[in-house]
């Protein structure tokens, strides 16, 4: 929970080492439903709200069509090879793919607050600031660095997140703030 009057914003994880750590929790873990979300967020880059509503069925075919609850526009998101294989794995531990995918042991859908609380259980660090905005940041960060950190793909991103501009995807990125303290760091 965040200090009233306080600016507060999560970082980014590394990719390829929050993949693997997922995958690991889907194989091995108890909480391997939770590994699978981050998997699915890391690859789709949509909000935990979205995530959160997603059924067994929506995952069946190559991409997954939705209504974002957030904005109400429709979105399609072609579904990965990290999602594909991910999603098997998970099926195996499942015995019932009818209904929500991200469910408890009482049959309820996860709350925010738990997937939160799970995500800094298992990826927090005393140096980062960790949340479900954290997968969607971090897909954000791996799509940058797949395109070599171009303006191309700033605009790819800006229209994939809904942003009204490349300069608001920069900011949320955080690459603004970085390029700023290179600039101090030249002197």
């Amino acid at each position: 929970m965040s200090v009233k009057g306080s600016v507060t914003t999560s970082d980014y994880l590394n990719f390829d080492t929050t993949l693997n750590k997922a995958v690991k929790l889907i194989k091995g873990d108890k909480n391997y439903k939770l590994g699978f979300l981050v998997v699915l967020g890391i690859n789709s880059g949509l909000r935990i709200s979205d995530l959160l509503s997603l059924k067994f069925n929506d995952l069946d075919g190559d991409s997954i069509s939705l209504l974002e609850k957030k904005t109400n526009k429709k979105r399609i998101i072609r579904i990965n090879d990290n999602i594909k294989v991910a999603f098997e794995i998970l099926k195996t531990r499942v015995e019932n793919h009818d209904g929500h995918i991200f469910t408890s042991n009482q049959n309820t859908v996860y709350s925010t607050q738990y997937v939160n609380r799970k995500i800094k259980e298992f990826f927090g660090s005393k140096k980062l600031s960790i949340s479900t905005h954290s997968l969607r940041k971090t897909f954000g960060r791996q799509v940058y660095l797949n395109n070599n950190e171009t303006d191309k793909a700033l605009l790819y991103l800006s229209d994939l997140f809904n942003h009204s501009s490349p300069a608001i995807t920069k900011r949320y990125l955080g690459i603004r703030q970085e390029e700023l303290d290179d600039i101090y760091m030249s002197l």
